[in-house]
């Protein structure tokens, strides 16, 4: 019952810049025809990119775009590996992914759950997504937390702002890994003091 004003779509057959176009022409389309010789709000802003991995992954340009008020963001369905070395949690675009391997790349299996628009359905591609969600109300990592906490630190954090905003517990496997002194290491080595004030706040 909640409303969103971010709203991510994704796509598995072009680049989120290509696909961009579609909507926009359409919305711009639609509003001329409506348009009565008086000036009409603007309904679709500007196309942003951003890119996942300028040197590398040019091809999986991410487009940004305000639709009727709403952040809109189109992204490829992807495939990440991250580096075991180094002070980064910014991982690699290796190519293009299937829903499988692009929900099990997600922090969380509550943001696993995919609407697909063709057949109106949910798919939960994890098998957890929707019953922690709506059932039990746990906070759980696709992965084993303590990989998805070392590939991204910051997800502990993440992982607190969700279970306190959302009235939900946290899995015995994130409170596992949350203790892990490796865990508090890749926190302080990879995340900034800006980006963790912000999840602070969030919570």
């Amino acid at each position: 019952g909640l409303e969103s004003h971010d709203i991510d779509i994704a796509i598995d057959s072009c680049t989120g810049v290509e696909f961009a176009t579609i909507p926009k022409h359409h919305v711009e389309a639609e509003q001329h025809q409506e348009e009565d010789g008086e000036q009409q709000t603007k309904q679709c802003g500007k196309i942003g990119g951003i890119a996942a991995n300028p040197d590398q992954s040019k091809h999986l340009e991410t487009a940004t775009m305000k639709i009727f008020g709403l952040e809109v963001d189109f992204a490829q369905l992807r495939h990440e590996s991250y580096a075991q070395s180094g002070n980064t949690r910014i991982p690699t675009i290796t190519k293009i992914g299937t829903p499988y391997e692009d929900a099990y790349r997600r922090d969380f299996t509550m943001n696993t759950l995919y609407y697909n628009i063709t057949t109106q359905c949910i798919e939960d591609w994890t098998h957890y997504g929707f019953h922690d969600l709506m059932t039990t109300k746990v906070v759980r990592t696709p992965l084993p937390a303590y990989e998805t906490f070392q590939d991204d630190p910051l997800r502990v954090l993440r992982a607190i702002r969700f279970a306190v905003r959302y009235d939900m517990e946290l899995s015995l496997d994130i409170r596992t890994a949350c203790w892990n002194p490796n865990i508090h290491s890749e926190l302080q080595r990879k995340v900034s003091r800006e980006r963790i004030g912000k999840e602070l706040e969030g919570m």
